[in-house]
């Protein structure tokens, strides 16, 4: 059994300083609220919008060099299996890939060539279809590089472990998961949804998580952030009852993930690591010592191994991984999904069930609002866009909340869970939307009959 940490001892005195010094400077990157344009946002978040300002200003022409970066480098990879690909792990997982990963990028190529330079069919460079995902990958560029220099301070430096071995008592049991989850679900809050994900695959890669927590993580805790919540509301017209539509979305947030993890098909993933090793954090505490000692304990263990050096060759390389490998899928994905949405009935044809499990449920414009139940799986924007404008303020609300407590949307999260192999495909991600959806629509129903 680990004896507690003393100390006395030089290098841990250091570590403790490096702990909080560091750690405190990961909590305040992404866990302050500060003020913003017409709510708060943490400095992440700030520092994020200046990056893309510049970016877009500076270098408009960067999301095409990305994109035909990672198209070339699969032929060269295919064709001349170059030694420096071959031999580092994370590039030879950039580049050799399956083949419908080399047809999504070259489609994502197509698309931004189309939208830069205003050529092609109109229906795909249109804003409300290729325009739109260019800029959101533009955007997603600035998050990149911005969150992977500064997240090893928030996941490396202690912070996770001291708080999950306090919170373990508690999310243990409700979730199936660590108690440093809550630090995912709390960044998710304050930053984005995008962000949660991205920690949870950097915590899965190192071992943190097994396959299933980081699958269950990923599908139940990457909440929407508050200041998005507010765009919702307000593009909805219902910024005037937001305390009430945010306390619903987290209600509904956590029993979805309560019942979530007990569910097809998160609890038939297995249980193991990703490189096969034990865990590498027990967060069960010793019966003769104190639940805070040994959560600090835990925490000074962590920082000793903290290097700055490291931390940034780590994030140059996730930097690399998110722009070469996620970023053409986001393009790719989500242009076809915004076609199927905005030039096909599809949509409409598939809610038709949905549309008759809301008027069983009492609501008047069930119909109506049937079809802003599914298109939340190409993106969480979308319902709200969609709906008309003299939808009832009940109407609104199931709209809202739904499109909130969902999370599951391809044009970003979706794109990053299926990238990061924790065992979940476009199927399963589908099933657990459908899950979420069909769960939540009762509740959220019940709730709007207060307005």
């Amino acid at each position: 059994m680990k004896s507690l940490t003393t100390l006395r001892n030089p290098d841990n005195l250091k570590a403790l300083i490096k702990f909080i010094l560091f750690s405190g400077f990961g909590l305040f990157m992404f866990m302050f609220p500060m003020p913003g344009q017409e709510s708060f946002a943490t400095p992440i978040s700030l520092i994020t919008d200046l990056t893309d300002q510049y970016l877009q200003k500076t270098t408009p022409y960067l999301l095409l060099l990305i994109i035909t970066i990672a198209v070339l480098g699969i032929f060269i990879a295919k064709l001349f299996r170059p030694t420096i690909l071959t031999e580092k792990l994370w590039l030879k997982d950039l580049f050799f890939v399956d083949n419908w990963i080399m047809i999504t990028k070259i489609i994502a190529l197509i698309v931004t060539l189309c939208v830069m330079f205003d050529i092609g069919p109109e229906i795909i460079r249109s804003e409300d279809n290729g325009a739109t995902m260019v800029g959101l990958a533009k955007t997603l560029i600035a998050i990149a590089i911005t969150l992977s220099f500064i997240l090893p301070f928030l996941t490396d430096c202690g912070i996770m472990e001291f708080v999950g071995v306090l919170l373990k008592p508690l999310i243990r049991p409700l979730f199936h998961v660590p108690g440093r989850a809550s630090v995912d679900l709390i960044a998710s809050w304050l930053a984005s949804s995008n962000t949660a994900v991205l920690i949870t695959a950097n915590q899965y890669n190192s071992n943190y998580y097994t396959k299933r927590e980081a699958a269950t993580i990923m599908t139940n805790f990457s909440l929407v952030s508050i200041p998005f919540c507010l765009v919702v509301a307000q593009t909805l017209n219902l910024a005037h009852i937001f305390p009430l539509l945010y306390l619903t979305i987290t209600g509904i947030g956590i029993f979805l993930a309560i019942i979530g993890v007990r569910l097809y098909p998160l609890k038939n993933i297995a249980d193991t690591y990703c490189h096969g090793a034990g865990e590498k954090l027990n967060e069960e505490v010793p019966e003769d010592t104190k639940l805070f000692h040994w959560a600090l304990s835990a925490a000074i263990d962590r920082a000793k191994n903290f290097r700055l050096s490291k931390a940034f060759c780590d994030g140059l390389k996730m930097t690399i991984g998110i722009v070469l490998d996620i970023i053409p899928i986001v393009v790719a994905w989500g242009t076809i999904g915004s076609l199927l949405v905005n030039c096909t009935p599809i949509f409409y044809w598939l809610s038709y069930p949905m549309g008759l499990y809301l008027q069983l449920l009492g609501v008047s414009e069930a119909f109506t609002i049937a079809p802003a139940t599914l298109v939340g799986f190409i993106d969480m924007f979308i319902p709200a866009l969609i709906m008309p404008s003299d939808l009832s303020e009940q109407g609104k609300f199931i709209v809202g909340v739904l499109s909130l407590v969902q999370i599951i949307y391809m044009t970003e999260v979706g794109s990053i869970i299926v990238k990061s192999n924790v065992g979940l495909g476009i199927k399963h991600l589908f099933i657990i939307f459908l899950q979420r959806t069909i769960i939540a629509i009762p509740i959220v129903v019940l709730i709007s009959k207060l307005i």
